[in-house]
């Protein structure tokens, strides 16, 4: 468990019976921004641990760059109040983050994960094409209980999500945490993208609700199946039908849902 994810403090613990102060485990929290050419494009509210993978992953589920070699380094510039990833990416990605963000009219808001505009929030996604990937009914327990045992820093504060990639031959070589969903899926999309793998040859699996957001990334990510705990939105459910994901909803180990492109699913 990174030790950054984690800071303690004083707790004043009242029960029926007794009262007691003892140190409590919690989930840390700072802003972070990703900046690209020395301008920030983004301030998430994250756990600092895992902030390469962060940094790659929302490159890529952004649409900033395409692949992790498009992506020349990272560093992490830390002040009293957050830290700043600054990355530098290729030329030809760098121009085109420059004449998108030039093409932004008006004054800029921090809506949707600090997207600049009503269009950025509702990009079109890539699609997914063929259906090679397939998972059985108990793929997903499996899928779902395999999660639920690799959380390391949920199990000390119960405040952060999860996320996975897993694999029905493999289990779950990879998970990632964060207190914002959106930032643990980044972290495990950019971990998979370090280590020369996507998530196109397994599930990625969410401890959080499924938002058109989770559903978006997931979509760049190139995932063909997107698993959760929680109820989808509807905006999500059409995003992964139009985006060709397989969405499995509501798995808590006694049965689960399936939103869209169900063909993925067997018994």
């Amino acid at each position: 468990m990174p030790p950054a994810a984690l800071a303690r403090a004083p707790l004043f613990c009242v029960g029926s019976r007794s009262q007691a102060r003892t140190p409590e485990a919690l989930a840390a929290e700072t802003a972070v921004a990703l900046s690209y050419g020395g301008s920030s494009h983004a301030v998430l509210m994250a756990t600092p641990a895992d902030l390469a993978d962060l940094a790659y992953g929302f490159s890529l589920t952004e649409g900033i760059v395409r692949h992790p070699d498009e992506i020349l380094g990272v560093e992490a510039v830390h002040f009293e109040t957050g830290i700043d990833l600054q990355i530098s990416l290729v030329e030809d990605r760098s121009a085109a983050l420059a004449a998108r963000r030039r093409s932004m009219a008006g004054p800029v808001g921090c809506g949707l994960c600090g997207l600049e505009s009503i269009d950025a929030a509702m990009r079109p996604v890539p699609a997914l094409e063929g259906d090679d990937f397939t998972m059985t009914f108990s793929d997903v327990d499996r899928a779902v209980t395999a999660l639920s045992g690799r959380q390391p820093v949920f199990e000390k504060t119960r405040a952060v999500h999860g996320a996975g990639i897993f694999r029905p031959d493999a289990g779950m070589p990879a998970v990632r945490e964060d207190v914002g969903r959106h930032n643990a899926l980044d972290k495990l999309i950019g971990a998979l993208m370090r280590k020369g793998e996507t998530a196109g040859s397994g599930a990625l699996v969410v401890t959080s609700r499924l938002s058109v957001e989770m559903v978006q990334k997931a979509a760049f990510a190139r995932a063909p199946v997107l698993i959760a705990v929680s109820q989808p939105t509807a905006l999500a459910v059409e995003t992964a039908e139009r985006a060709g994901i397989t969405l499995v909803a509501s798995a808590r180990g006694d049965g689960f849902s399936v939103f869209s492109h169900g063909n993925r699913i067997r018994h």
